[in-house]
């Protein structure tokens, strides 16, 4: 599936810049794993989903600590809501699944036919510790990356998109030359749209209702392009370069 409102084509950008966790990165499957394990070694069974909504509030909290690290306190509120036993090593358990999380099935080819057009960017809400471990399984396709602990933000604050546009100023680019990829409605393809960026949303949860671990936005951007997947948009690349 893949539609586009928008009129610049793909030929035009110079960078693809990415979100990590959620985009090129199944966390949610982790999360459900790891839960399903501890769960499995209690004697009990939780509903995967529901998880997921118990964790998004957590990780919104206003005392919410950086991504992965925080898993260790959202499992606390996970294991409260569901019976499980909240314990030191249960909470390093989850910190450790999500920082081993693995990509979606498409997206190291993804990324690989992506890089032969463009200059890759990660923008991630994980920490550098993990962001590392996502790189080299995605076979290291960036030619910069930009993680939270080096920007002293999230997204979705536009802080954190300036440091990368001035960034992509030095290699004597813009905004203007920059695809921004996402599956967060929240933390990107609403605001790329408001920083005047063109963006693409990967809509991982298309056969799944809500939005799972990731907070619910104010409302919906209407992306410029869209697909359900992030080989849908090497495919239209390299259709539109000729590969």
């Amino acid at each position: 599936m893949a539609t586009t409102t928008a009129v610049k084509p793909l030929t035009a950008f110079r960078y693809v810049s990415f979100d990590v966790v959620g985009t090129l990165i199944d966390f949610e499957g982790a999360i459900k794993d790891g839960l399903a394990a501890i769960a499995a070694a209690e004697g009990l069974d939780i509903d995967g989903e529901a998880a997921l909504a118990v964790y998004r509030d957590a990780r919104y909290e206003p005392d919410s600590g950086l991504f992965p690290d925080d898993l260790g306190r959202c499992y606390g509120r996970i294991a409260a809501a569901f019976g499980l036993p909240d314990t030191p090593a249960y909470r390093r358990r989850m910190i450790d699944a999500v920082g081993e999380a693995k990509p979606f099935p498409d997206s190291a080819a993804a990324m690989a036919r992506l890089g032969t057009h463009y200059k890759l960017i990660a923008m991630t809400n994980a920490q550098r510790w993990a962001f590392d471990k996502y790189a080299e399984k995605l076979g290291n396709p960036f030619w910069a990356g930009f993680t939270t602990d080096d920007t002293g933000t999230e997204k979705p604050d536009p802080a954190y998109f300036h440091q990368v546009f001035d960034h992509v100023a030095q290699d004597g680019g813009s905004k203007e030359d920059i695809l921004h990829t996402a599956q967060s409605q929240y933390h990107d393809i609403g605001v790329s749209r408001d920083l005047g960026m063109t963006n693409a949303w990967i809509q991982r949860r298309h056969a799944q209702k809500g939005y799972g671990g990731t907070i619910e936005p104010e409302t919906f951007t209407e992306p410029d392009y869209h697909f359900h997947a992030l080989i849908e948009l090497a495919d239209a690349a390299d259709k539109a370069f000729g590969a």
